[in-house]
Parts: C-alpha cells; structure tokens; sequence
C-alpha cells in the first residue's frame, strides 16, 4: 500500500494557509505524482504557448462576432504514473528511407496509401489502413439543410437581456417546433436559463445569429451530476439480436444471418457482440476488463441497404465496413435500433455553465450539450464564454465550463465543426473536464475545432464501440489534470482514447500542443486495459507528443519536427506498452509537410464520392 501521509501533510499545509501557496501548491502536485494521483505519463511540460485569436474566448459585453476555428458511468479515474524509460525517451529517429525524404524536402506518400489505394488494400496481412470518409452527417454525402419554420424565442417571453429566467419560454418555443419540426432561434442578446432543456423530436434545431451575438448561460447546478443542460435524445429503442451465422471480418460489408425478413433497406441496426472470457483472453485482459464482461456490447452503428433472402443463410447488405473481426463464437448479432433522433443541430451560440468553485467540484461529468441515440446532426460555430455565474477573481474566475463540454453517445454520423470549448472549472478525476467527448459511436466527425485548458479536450470515453470517429483539424492546448479542488493547477493532460479498444480511429491534420494517449491504460478507470487498436495518426503536428502503443497495431503517418513520439515499447508491465507487441508503425517522423495527401479523410472522401 503506498504511503499518502506526505501528501496529506501537504493538503493540510495549504488549507492552513501556512508557507507559500504556490511553493505548496507545486509540491502538492510533486507528491501526488509519486502517489499515483497525476494524468501524466510523460516528463512532458504542460504546453503553456498561446493560442492566438482562439484562446480568448468574447466577453459578454462584445458585440464584434469573430469566427473561430475552430472529456458517465465512469465512476473513478486515477492516471498512469510515467515509467523511468518515458520519461527518458525521445523522438524516434526515423528509418533511412524517412531520412532521405526529409533531407529532400521531396513530397511523398505513406506505403499504405499509395497513388491507386482502393479500400481493402493491404501492405500485408498485419499492415493497411480503413476507409475514415464515412465520418460525419451523412456520411459526407451532402450538408444539413435548415428549417424554413422559425420560432423565436423571444416571441415566447425570453429576456435578451439576462435578467429573467429564460427557460420556460425556451421550452414553449421547443415545444411547438416538436410538433412540426423547425429552428429556435436566438436573437442578439444575453438568455439565462434556471433549467435543463431537452430535445425529444426530429428536426429541431437550435440557433443563433453568432455566438458573439447570442449567448445562453445556464446556472443549474445542483441535481447536474451525468447529466447536460442541453440534451439532444432519442428514445434509444433496441429489438432482441438476431445471431450471425457466418464470421464478419474487417471491410465486409454483408451479413450473414439465418432468418432476415424482419429487417429492410433504410433500417437503423447495431451489431455487436458479448464480451465472453474467450473474447477478454484473446486480449489478454483477463485480470482487466471486468465491467462488461458477460454482456453484449454494440460495436458498430449501421444502417441496413439492401436484404437478400433468396440465398441460405440470407444476406444483410450495411452501409459502412466492418472494422474489426465479428465472431460468431462470441455470439455477435444484429439488433434493430429505431430509436434514434435524426436532423437535429446547434449553430451560431455561445454556450455557458461555469459556476462558483465549490459547487462546480461537488459535482461529477456536468456537460453543457449531449446528443445520445441521435444520428445525422450537427454542431456548427458553436463556442463557450466567461459565464456571468464565474468569480470575478480567485478559483474559477473567467471559467466557460462548470466540468464538460460536448458528450456524444450511442449516436453515428454527426458532424461537429468550427467550434470551440474551452477553460473547465472542475478538472479532477471521476469524469470531469472533458471538453470534447465521444463514447460507444460510429462515424463521428469533428472538423476544425479548438478545444483549451480541460482535462482530456478530446477524448473517447467509455465502453466497447467506438469505430471510424474522426478529428480533423482540431487544435489541442492547456490540456491539464487537476488532482485537488485547493489550486487550479495540475499535470499535462492528454487527448486520449480512454476505454476499452476504440478502433480505426483517425486523427487527421491536427495540432497537438499538449499531446494524445493510445495505451493499454491497465487497471485505470475502471479497467480500461487496452485501449486502442488500428488507429491513425496522419500528419499532425503541435509541439506536444504523442503515446501509441496500441494492441496489434497503431498507425503514425507524417508527424510535425516538434512533435515527439512514444511509441517503444517498455518493460512488459510498464509505460502502456504491455499486450501490445510489436511496435506501431512509424513513417515519416518530422516530415509532416511533405505528406501527400495533407488530408486522408478528405482525399478517401473524394474519393468514395467519384466512384
């Protein structure tokens, strides 16, 4: 058991108000390394470079618009300590091929993406890259297209001007947009809202002529613990699981099941399978994966094209590959999803929940959006602010966010874009800080977002299934993990994948000034274990790092000169690395520039659509 009596001498040092706060503060952080208590797992100093134009997020009192480019059941949280190799490692020196290209500043391509790559192609058996174009609303296939019925909150009682309580006239206007589908709309002001708001009904959207025009605070915060104050929700109906009857393997798109006349063309399904012991064993999670052992878990989001009952065993056509081996030895399935809300998005506001100090850390996992069971929606120019409930000085002044930010789960094909969230006021362990977070989905694109000063700012959290989510463009910075409520400092916190086996993923033209985790996680937060496996790095870059040692294989393709890579594999129960032999494949290191294409998704997107 380790000793903790140190830090309690520490903690109570400080709340006496004895010494110097800071030189307390600092060393509080110190010990609670050794104890097992910081998010960091490298010797990596918190990025504390500015973040021009994006950082500062408009004041109220801004009436001047500035486009901006743009982490629940989890109970526990407790991050890896560094192991003596990485916090001695440094960036990989690339192979002689990578040398040469660098010196001659030539463009060039990855060998698993080369000039006639079609989908299914492989380097090897072990070796290739999925097909990530089908991230986003529709499967990029074409835009959202606005409501031409408007309700306008004000028309409903709202007070622009945020002395009033605001939120029933927001849930009339809702109300009867639900009846017909429409877009509420906020005009120029301040709104304040005493209560949740919550989206039931398709095709109801939420908007406002800019955030920094039109900008909601919310200053709930009492009985807020899992939940969000704006939630997008369908009604998440599942049917009872039709088996398999053969083994779907990675870029099938066909299913084979014994009986299929209850399914057709346009139908919501999940497929998915048990966590049965054979399933953990094979990943060598046995003393680790405990909580969803023995149930079934959706893995993959899908939507039914086409059903062939002619042939024996009938044959179910899905609109998106599969991405990871489907076995019918752990008793993977198809069920019928019908629940899922459709057409629903967010644009132009500005968003705030921050409140004081103390009652922000009372509470767990506190997100100002959801969107759950919800597919074919969008989050659009939306940003966070200095909430008016925030101290004007000391712990938690200037803050956005009481926790959280956007949580998206059990949903497929939404896009988030050009948005920004920033500056968390409860940054602990248990859930919180999570400014941009994804859990059990599919097909979820953020693109051109900036996330600041959270615990993880990106993050997928949270179970089994969460395939072909990706980030493009998104900036990373300030990321850092606060172990006590007594100072607003902490350690470098990363982007992650933070659960169990999130798979072929892909972070795509990225700056990373903080840094992003793909590790076997152990026994943290409630038995993550491994997880990460097949995902991608493609051309980023940031002045932070980037820990991939991913089960089976994990992908870095072109990376930034000041990027540095962990990806070495250590002692076999140390640094993230256990379970995942051999090495992630590494390609291009420093020679991000000369990557061709910049972009994987849009040059796959492209693509796909031609053909």
């Amino acid at each position: 058991m380790q000793n903790h009596r140190p830090l309690a001498v520490c903690r109570d040092w400080l709340a006496t108000g004895s010494g110097s706060r800071i030189v307390a503060a600092l060393g509080l952080i110190l010990l609670s390394l050794a104890c097992g208590e910081s998010s960091s797992s490298t010797g990596t100093t918190p990025d504390t470079q500015e973040l021009p134009n994006t950082q500062e997020l408009p004041d109220i009192d801004e009436r001047t618009e500035t486009r901006q480019v743009p982490d629940i059941d989890e109970r526990t949280e407790t991050q890896q300590v560094p192991d003596i190799d990485e916090r001695t490692e440094t960036q990989q020196v690339p192979d002689t091929q990578a040398v040469n290209e660098i010196e001659s500043a030539l463009p060039w391509r990855s060998e698993l993406y080369p000039e006639n790559w079609t989908p299914g192609f492989k380097k090897t058996d072990e070796l290739f890259l999925q097909d990530y174009s089908y991230a986003g609303y529709k499967n990029g296939e074409s835009k959202p297209q606005p409501s031409s019925l408007v309700f306008e909150v004000n028309d409903y009682g709202a007070d622009p001007l945020g002395n009033l309580d605001s939120s029933q006239a927001v849930i009339d206007a809702i109300n009867a947009a639900s009846q017909t589908g429409g877009v509420i709309h906020f005009g120029d002001g301040l709104y304040r809202l005493d209560q949740r708001v919550q989206i039931l009904a398709a095709n109801v959207q939420l908007r406002g002529n800019g955030p920094s025009n039109s900008r909601l605070f919310f200053t709930l915060s009492e009985g807020m613990d899992f939940l969000a104050h704006i939630t997008f929700k369908g009604p998440g109906t599942l049917t009872e699981q039709t088996l398999l009857a053969k083994d779907g393997a990675i870029f099938d798109t066909e299913l084979w099941v014994n009986d299929a006349t209850q399914f057709a063309p346009g139908e919501d399904i999940q497929v998915g399978w048990v966590i049965t012991n054979a399933f953990v064993e094979e990943h060598g999670m046995s003393d680790t994966w405990k909580v969803f052992n023995g149930q079934w878990q959706a893995f993959f989001h899908r939507t039914v094209v086409a059903v062939d009952t002619s042939l024996t065993p009938h044959k179910i056509t899905i609109d998106v590959p599969l991405r990871y081996p489907t076995l019918t030895a752990n008793q993977a399935g198809v069920k019928k999803h019908p629940g899922m809300i459709s057409e629903c998005g967010i644009s132009d506001l500005s968003l705030s929940n921050a409140t004081d100090w103390d009652s922000a850390w009372k509470h767990k996992q506190v997100s100002i959006l959801e969107f759950k069971n919800a597919k074919d929606c969008w989050v659009r120019n939306v940003t966070s602010f200095a909430s008016p409930q925030s101290p004007v000085s000391g712990l938690g002044a200037g803050k956005h966010l009481q926790s959280s930010g956007l949580r998206i789960t059990k949903s497929k094909r939404i896009t988030v874009s050009d948005s920004s969230l920033a500056k968390a006021q409860n940054r602990g362990g248990g859930g919180n800080g999570y400014l941009f977070e994804v859990r059990q989905s599919s097909e979820i694109l953020f693109k051109d977002c900036v996330a600041a000063a959270g615990r993880h700012n990106f993050i997928q959290n949270w179970g089994f299934g969460a395939t072909g989510i990706v980030w493009l463009r998104v900036h990373s910075s300030k990321g850092e993990a606060v172990p006590l409520p007594l100072v607003d400092i902490g350690t470098l916190g990363y982007s992650e994948f933070h659960h169990s086996l999130a798979t072929a993923n892909l972070i795509d033209q990225s700056v990373l000034n903080d840094g992003w985790s793909a590790v076997n996680r152990g026994s943290y937060s409630s038995g993550a274990g491994h997880s990460a496996t097949q995902n991608l790095f493609w051309n980023n870059t940031g002045t932070g790092s980037i820990k991939s040692r991913q089960y089976k294989m994990g992908y870095l393709v072109g990376t930034g000169p000041e990027l540095t890579l962990y990806t070495k594999l250590p002692g076999p129960s140390t640094g993230g690395g256990k379970g995942t032999s051999p090495a992630d494949w590494v390609e291009g290191a420093g020679n991000a520039a000369n990557l061709e294409p910049q972009s994987l998704y849009e040059d796959q997107l492209e693509r796909r659509l031609k053909n």
